[in-house]
């Protein structure tokens, strides 16, 4: 996809074990992204291979391995890429309950409902 003049490719796969796959490196070089968002490793990653920008934005999904939780963003700013990466809370809390609001009536999360 194109957004603002800028190639962007995404792909599950492109890392395994920390290393470039031999298909993912042939995947870069036949799309030729000034970007490549990709995921499977959920390792929060941005790293220069020549002119793209390979970025895994992470997990914020619950806490795998040793992995820190993350979300990604990029931006494009004066035709130039930035992306960041925020950590999330390690433990987050949710199994707490709804809290009591209003006569007693129980106010439920989305994710209970």
């Amino acid at each position: 996809m194109e957004l603002a003049d800028c190639r962007i490719a995404i792909r599950h796969i492109l890392y395994e074990g920390g290393k470039l796959m031999k298909d993912g490196r042939a995947f870069l070089d036949r799309e030729r992204p000034d970007i490549c968002v990709f995921g499977h490793t959920h390792q929060p990653k941005r790293e220069w291979l020549g002119n793209t920008l390979l970025f895994n934005p992470g997990s914020a999904g619950p806490k795998r391995f040793r992995l820190p939780r993350a979300v990604g963003t990029l931006a494009m700013i004066d035709e130039k890429i930035k992306p960041r990466h925020i950590g999330l809370k390690k433990n987050p809390s949710r199994k707490s309950p709804g809290k009591i609001l209003d006569g007693g009536r129980r106010q439920f999360r989305r994710d209970e409902v």
